[in-house]
């Protein structure tokens, strides 16, 4: 299985591909899609900018699912809505191209990554480098999007498995608990 992981931002989006069998964890790429190149008052074409990226990434990595970060609510709520914006932008490049996407808080990822939901960027970098056998450490947005698609990794096993146990079925929009037929 081959996931992607994206850190969303709106100068910043950065984003990792795992392969994943087994326990087995191997990288693939990483890197980020930057916006600073357009003015700050361009928000459309940078929305455009995250969407053709995260595409771009999709068409030459081929993923199987992706992993994003949940947006958490900032002190600043003009810096909240855009980075929504930013996330929606990415969310939204994922979907139209039938890619499952699950959601993470980086909470949630740094506690699956480092054993400490507030752990800081150095911490989550260098434990990329030691589950990827990276020779150095990534960037960190690249960090982040790499933890986040190996939080995936680890999640998906487990919900998987609960699925199963549980008799419940996905579907394409929706889940339903297989019931009784004739």
């Amino acid at each position: 299985m081959r996931i992607l992981g994206i850190d969303p931002g709106l100068r910043t989006t950065g984003f990792g591909v795992i392969d994943v069998q087994g326990t087995e964890l191997r990288y693939v790429a990483s890197g980020t899609i930057s916006t600073v190149h357009l003015e700050k008052d361009k928000l459309p074409a940078r929305l455009k900018v995250l969407f053709d990226g995260v595409r771009e990434v999709i068409a030459r990595y081929q993923p199987d699912g992706a992993s994003v970060e949940i947006v958490f609510v900032n002190v600043n709520p003009q810096s909240t809505l855009l980075l929504g914006q930013a996330r929606g932008a990415c969310v939204t490049a994922l979907v139209s191209l039938d890619l499952p996407v699950a959601e993470y808080t980086a909470l949630q990822m740094k506690q699956a990554l480092v054993g400490y939901g507030r752990a800081d960027k150095s911490q989550v970098q260098e434990m990329v480098r030691r589950l990827l056998a990276l020779p150095g450490l990534p960037g960190p947005d690249a960090a982040d999007a790499l933890g986040l698609a190996i939080t995936h990794a680890h999640a998906a096993k487990a919900l998987a498995r609960l699925a199963l146990a549980d008799g419940v079925i996905g579907t394409g929009s929706g889940k339903y608990k297989a019931g009784r037929s004739r």
